[in-house]
């Protein structure tokens, strides 16, 4: 749609595109999808919005649970974003990982949608202890980077930027961006799809900060550990997730207004 006249967006993904990190599930969340939905409202106001994501899921189960409901809601819009949950478990296969991936830009693409998705930033400078799976990163980033060039899917180079590893767009749990990283994240995506008064000014860095001493750093991971990695790794061995129980937030085209 030229100039990003769309009139119906769907989001796929897990926690990041749900909207974990900016608000909460009593107030609810916001998150960057919602973010990007609102900044294509001021060029079409009729603009109708549906977000499937749900936390935990896994780039199969996103393509198996929330692809065909997306086809069905004939979007010309989609962002899809997914495999950060599968590179983070102990057995991950790029290749499978990507391949679903390409499957959603395919059958999304094949049906009329724009689509657009982002490359990964290090988790290993976002939380030190994730560094042991830093190459599965660039190894996603360059295989989504190949699957968007084979089906024209836009893509927010958000690895490409050292701001996008600065603490202060992560939330306390370093797995999912605060709200001021949701609101860089819808940025690079509307930059991404050439959005109206969208430019690179997620880009840029933040002022600079005092950084803790080595004893406070070191501190600082141990909680961090105890509070987020120990829980996570909990539901790992006993084959939970987060998003058990969960549905998605808003299954349905809805103008903004209308909420999830």
């Amino acid at each position: 749609m030229p100039g990003g006249e769309y009139l119906r967006y769907v989001a796929l993904g897990d926690s990041q595109t749900e909207g974990v990190g900016d608000g909460d599930d009593t107030v609810g969340l916001r998150g960057w999808a919602d973010r990007l939905a609102e900044q294509l409202t001021t060029v079409n106001p009729g603009l109708q919005y549906a977000n499937l994501a749900v936390r935990g899921r896994v780039a199969g189960q996103v393509r198996a649970e929330q692809l065909g409901p997306a086809l069905a809601l004939r979007p010309d819009l989609a962002t899809v974003v997914a495999g950060v949950n599968d590179l983070l478990r102990p057995r991950f296969d790029v290749v499978e990982v990507a391949g679903q991936l390409e499957e959603m830009f395919a059958a999304l693409t094949a049906a009329g949608a724009q689509v657009a998705t982002l490359t990964v930033p290090d988790v290993g400078k976002i939380a030190p202890l994730a560094r042991p799976v830093r190459s599965r990163v660039s190894e996603l980033n360059a295989h989504i980077r190949a699957a968007a060039a084979r089906h024209g899917v836009a893509v927010a180079e958000i690895a490409h930027h050292p701001v996008s590893t600065d603490p202060r767009l992560w939330s306390v749990d370093r797995l999912h961006a605060s709200p001021l990283g949701h609101a860089r994240i819808a940025a690079a995506v509307a930059q991404a799809l050439h959005v109206p008064r969208s430019d690179d000014a997620w880009t840029h860095p933040l002022p600079p900060q005092v950084l803790p001493s080595g004893w406070q750093s070191t501190g600082a991971e141990l909680r961090w550990a105890a509070a987020f990695l120990g829980p996570w790794l909990g539901r790992r061995l006993r084959g939970r997730s987060s998003g058990d129980g969960r549905t998605s937030k808003r299954p349905q085209l809805l103008p903004l207004s209308a909420g999830p």
